[in-house]
């Protein structure tokens, strides 16, 4: 699917122009990739990069354009199951247009940076400027999420929490791996500042954006830390707490097996005690049966058990 949008007012809009500014390709099926290697001379493994979720951030040089592939979240649905995941997204910078390439639809100029545009330079900018925020804005839906799921930990004693917590650690794995992608992307843009065209204005944004990510990358190694140092623990109180619900089983067994045991031996077909002599011989078996369950009780609550 494609997309064409113009700089218009600061803004990006689809005005219906033949010649747009900037070009989105969403999942492009192979009459579109063949559009972008023969006629637009896009190396076809650095097409194909943009959309490979494994592939690194990097900046190439090409004789008509610049290819940049960069990190960003994957859009979180429910059914994710708490794995949160990465993608990568191809930027391609011509003389007079941007060509993105996407994998999947994403709002990709949603936010307050997009209200000011006066470059294609600045898209590609706030691009990567949008990408550290919406890993900002993730990294501390996963720390939600694992607040939640501790809570859940403390008084449970089945191991889909846990497991829950190990996909969340898994994805923090992703992020931080992506971040520090991003933020040799960033330092390579740095240092090709006049190759790329960037203006002052622009090379004074992309010390921010080198400074947002150096604090994202810093959250998300908190993050990933606090969640690795603590697993042990979680896991040691879901078996205190399975260890609990044993011994309270155990003692409730004990409670019922001894009065069990009393009435038992009295039911036997033998002689026994109280067999003729008294007429409250079941009174008695019966007083004898509780007594043991209350002796029982009352050892449980005197010891602490």
């Amino acid at each position: 699917m494609l997309k064409k949008l113009h700089i218009e007012n600061g803004k990006l809009v689809d005005n219906g122009m033949e010649e747009p500014q900037v070009c989105v390709y969403v999942a492009p099926d192979e009459a579109e990739k063949k559009y972008l290697v023969e006629q637009l001379k896009i190396d076809e493994h650095t097409l194909n990069s943009s959309l490979d979720p494994d592939e690194l951030s990097r900046l190439e040089f090409e004789p008509e354009h610049t290819a940049i592939i960069f990190k960003r979240p994957r859009h979180y649905q429910a059914a994710d199951n708490f794995l949160f995941k990465v993608l990568s997204t191809g930027v391609f910078v011509f003389k007079d247009r941007l060509v993105i390439v996407v994998a999947e639809e994403a709002p990709l100029f949603e936010g307050k940076p997009f209200i000011k545009i006066q470059s294609i330079q600045d898209v590609l900018l706030k691009l990567l400027y949008r990408a550290i925020t919406h890993f900002v804005e993730h990294l501390k839906g996963i720390d939600m999420l694992a607040n939640e799921i501790e809570k859940q930990i403390n008084i449970s004693m089945e191991n889909k929490y846990l497991l829950n917590m190990f996909t969340l650690e898994k994805s923090l794995v992703y992020y931080i791996n992506g971040i520090n992608a991003n933020g040799v992307l960033i330092e390579k843009l740095k240092n090709n500042a006049s190759r790329m065209g960037f203006s002052t204005e622009s090379l004074e944004f992309l010390d921010d954006i080198l400074i947002e990510n150096n604090q994202c990358r810093g959250q998300a190694d908190i993050y990933s830390q606090v969640l690795s140092s603590l697993m042990d623990a979680r896991a040691s109180i879901v078996s205190n707490n399975l260890n609990i619900r044993i011994k309270t089983l155990t003692i409730f067994t004990i409670g019922i097996m001894l009065p069990t045991l009393v009435v038992s031996v009295f039911s036997m077909n033998v002689k026994i005690p109280l067999e003729k002599e008294s007429d409250y011989a079941f009174w008695l078996i019966a007083a004898m049966a509780a007594m043991s369950t209350t002796i029982v009780g009352y050892l449980w609550w005197k010891k602490r058990w």
